[in-house]
């Protein structure tokens, strides 16, 4: 006989945790594999503009409605000289790229990049190489991307076309730097005084820009959290954003230990806001602040097969994970848990967009299609707009290899105040087992249910494919209801669910 959970969930308007940074839903394109080309760019496709940028993976992309693009890296960004970017295509160089051991021919830099993201609606969070290069590569950078004109580097943009500056905002001090896999790897005490002074240099030239520290690659570094704490003792007043990594994967095929790691993601953002309020307090500061989640995603399914990708090729077929359904939940969830912090956590960047760890796939030269994660984060970026409340739930709890007391249900609530719009996020985490919830919604009086979204699979490693893009799909029922102040629904085993209401 089949068995149901129950969970209970108390939703009011005065439990208010943050307005949501639209740059939650954030990406990242890195040159990468076949992320630019073949993937954002194809020239010879049936598809590409004049500019050689294919029309139906910008549509795709597009209809997330990803409002930032963090570029060019990532590790290519520390071996990346930037200048080999920009100019005449026909004059740039190829280059090794000793980051993913391949050919980098420079045929989109920084300003084809800048325009296509506008194109799409997206701004550019900028990255410079504090890897093998430093303050004055990043501030001549600056110069070139931002100045109106009438210096050497922004007449160098104006002499390639472009007069008006870029006006980039956001800009990443360096990538990873912590990790022994960086070029121009470098001890916490080395980047703090490193990221310290090319913030200064970089503030001289546009003081409106936003920078983002490097923080720790991710959370089992052996230097983690000190990391954070020196790096932040150098550069506290300077930046405004620390930037946390992290991806996860189910190697040893459990899927109920899998999907309790969005609690290490909780976790991880909890610590990394001790280590930065720790500081504030250390250095009596009156800023607080806030954390860029600049590389989040799955990703585990090709961690062995690239080692026998050969090397020195130009776009290789790196990091080409194809997502199964259980993929799509575990995506769910840390979307979930992004949003249940949106009072530090500011701006988000699923890592990657294209090919590359990626919602979106391609053929070069042919088809392009949806994998199973792209649409946890098309609900999220759709719906998941205004203020996050914070949820009050009581539901079952299990035990896994690693964690304990998981919640069988994650949830994410935001309140669209100005549209009177109520979205319920929920991942069910039971293998076996519906879960009836019933929400109090007592205070939102007159609001209807108005769509309610559902993602289930009879596979748990089902993927979508060139050949069958369709075989995971959402889809949309009737179940959920509001009665006397009370919504109840029932929520499928091992399912991604949307549940909208809207007062009629």
């Amino acid at each position: 006989m089949t068995t149901m959970n129950n969970a209970a969930l108390i939703i009011d308007k005065a439990y208010r945790l943050a307005e949501v940074d639209p740059r939650l839903y954030s990406s990242f394109i890195e040159h990468l594999g076949r992320a630019v080309y073949g993937g954002i760019y194809d020239p010879g496709h049936p598809e590409a503009d004049n500019a050689g940028f294919r029309r139906d993976v910008a549509g795709l992309i597009r209809d997330i409605g990803v409002p930032l693009i963090r570029y060019p890296g990532g590790n290519f960004v520390s071996g990346y000289n930037w200048e080999d970017g920009v100019g005449p295509v026909e004059e740039r160089p190829s280059r090794l790229d000793l980051a993913w051991r391949s050919i980098e021919p420079n045929k989109v830099g920084t300003n084809e990049f800048i325009e296509w993201a506008r194109s799409i609606g997206a701004d550019v969070m900028m990255a410079v190489n504090l890897g093998t290069r430093g303050v004055d590569a990043a501030r001549h950078l600056l110069e070139y991307c931002n100045h109106p004109g009438g210096t050497q580097y922004s007449d160098l943009r104006v002499a390639h076309g472009y007069k008006e500056p870029h006006r980039i905002k956001t800009w990443c001090l360096g990538n990873e730097m912590d990790g022994p896999w960086q070029i121009g790897q470098k001890t916490a005490v080395e980047y703090g005084r490193l990221a310290s002074e090319t913030a200064k240099a970089m503030r001289l030239v546009d003081p409106g820009i936003e920078l983002v520290a490097c923080g720790s690659s991710f959370r089992s570094m052996p230097t983690y959290a000190e990391w954070e704490a020196v790096v932040l003792d150098h550069t506290y007043e300077q930046v405004d954003y620390l930037s946390l990594h992290t991806y996860y994967g189910n190697a040893d095929n459990d899927t109920a230990n899998y999907l309790a790691r969005s609690l290490d993601m909780d976790h991880f953002i909890r610590e990394i806001i001790a280590v930065c309020d720790y500081i504030k307090a250390k250095q009596r500061s009156r800023k607080t602040l806030h954390l860029s989640f600049d590389e989040w995603n799955v990703w585990f399914h090709t961690l062995e097969s690239n080692k026998q990708v050969a090397p020195w090729q130009h776009a290789p077929e790196l990091l080409e994970d194809c997502y199964t359904f259980e993929d799509a939940l575990m995506v769910g969830s840390m979307l979930i848990t992004l949003l249940n912090h949106a009072d530090r956590v500011k701006i988000a960047c699923l890592a990657q967009l294209v090919n590359a760890i990626a919602p979106i796939m391609t053929e070069t030269g042919g088809r392009a299609w949806k994998q199973t994660i792209y649409y946890p984060y098309l609900h999220a970026s759709l719906y998941g707009r205004g203020t996050v409340l914070v949820p009050v739930l009581n539901c079952a709890k299990y035990d896994c290899k690693d964690y304990t007391d998981v919640p069988l249900l994650d949830t994410a609530i935001v309140y669209h105040e100005a549209q009177e719009e109520l979205t319920i996020f929920a991942v069910n985490k039971s293998l076996v087992e519906s879960n009836k919830l019933v929400c109090d919604v007592r205070g939102f009086a007159g609001y209807r249910v108005i769509e309610q979204i559902v993602m289930t699979s009879g596979d748990v490693k089902a993927v979508n494919t060139a050949d069958a893009p369709d075989t995971v799909l959402p889809h949309r029922i009737h179940d959920a209801k509001v009665d006397d102040g009370y919504l109840t629904a029932v929520l499928p085993a091992l399912s991604w669910n949307v549940i909208r209401l809207r007062k009629h």
